[in-house]
């Protein structure tokens, strides 16, 4: 049996390799378009930003109308006699009230009503006693919220200061009831909730706007005014805690308050300065701690 002898293999030199065309990758690729600045954008775009525009011109103009009504009111108040003595007697009314054991009802209906009750809420945190008392109801019984012998203070919360549920109840207080009206109005002698009563039982609050809501927005919806008889109530509050309790004031707000991210947060700081820690608290309490984010 004859024996196969293995069949060499060719060396393959690098002259005998075929080298494959380059492929050129591009070939089948989009050609990049260079944008256009001066290119004509699409009408739909146009018109989305058109709107955008519109939108946040609509939103920064209520901004910036409420600014300037908060800015005229702070002029006022400043320059203003009339304001300034109206600001002095109501709150030396509110000091007499308290000194005697009496109480600020903050009266209203309507968005004024809101504010009433925000700025009875504010007092009573501030260790100023007060109640809200709603217009409506006052004529059906809870017009005993107000007390016989004058040491009450009722102030009413009406931009018109003409407010037919405000001025129906005038003829029921109680005889010696000093009355704050928190209205538009410059002088007291032009404000119907104070007309006709004795000499000291009638404060103006002023609380105008430099310009109706009709004119500014086009429509009658109390914001801007509301926003300045916020500021004003505020005012009006701040300002008797700070003659009442001077620095204590904090210490009051403090006792007041102790649920909600506030009261935790304060309880915190001071257990942190018994400790002779640095009083800083870096987390928000868990929101199960109370129904209140911030108040």
């Amino acid at each position: 049996m004859e024996s196969r002898r293995p069949t060499k293999r060719r060396r393959v030199s690098s002259a005998d390799l075929i080298t494959p065309p380059a492929l050129d990758l591009t070939d089948d690729l989009p050609t990049p378009q260079t944008a256009n600045p001066t290119a004509p954008k699409p009408e739909e775009e146009e018109e989305e930003e058109e709107e955008d525009d519109l939108l946040l011109s609509h939103a920064t103009h209520v901004l910036a109308t409420q600014a300037a009504a908060l800015t005229h009111i702070t002029h006022l108040y400043r320059t203003s006699p009339g304001a300034r003595l109206g600001l002095h007697h109501a709150v030396h009314a509110l000091l007499t009230a308290h000194r005697t054991g009496g109480r600020l009802i903050a009266c209203g209906v309507g968005k004024s009503a809101y504010i009433a009750q925000k700025l009875a809420a504010t007092c009573k945190s501030l260790g100023i006693p007060a109640s809200f008392l709603h217009a409506c109801e006052a004529m059906h019984g809870d017009l005993g919220d107000i007390r016989a012998g004058g040491k009450d203070v009722v102030l009413f919360v009406s931009y018109s200061g003409r407010t037919p549920e405000l001025v129906g109840l005038l003829p029921y207080l109680p005889r010696g009831t000093r009355v704050i009206a928190l209205t538009s109005h410059i002088e007291a002698e032009d404000c119907v909730l104070l007309q006709g009563r004795e000499a000291g039982e009638a404060i103006l609050l002023p609380a105008p706007v430099p310009e109706r809501e009709e004119v500014s927005f086009g429509v009658a919806a109390p914001t801007t005014s509301t926003t300045v008889a916020l500021a004003v109530a505020d005012m009006l509050a701040l300002t008797v805690a700070e003659q009442l309790h001077g620095k204590r004031k904090g210490e009051v707000f403090t006792r007041n308050h102790p649920g909600g991210a506030i009261g935790v947060t304060e309880r915190e700081v001071r257990k942190r300065k018994r400790k002779g820690e640095e009083a800083v608290v870096l987390e928000l309490p868990s929101p199960s701690v109370s129904a209140s984010d911030d108040g």
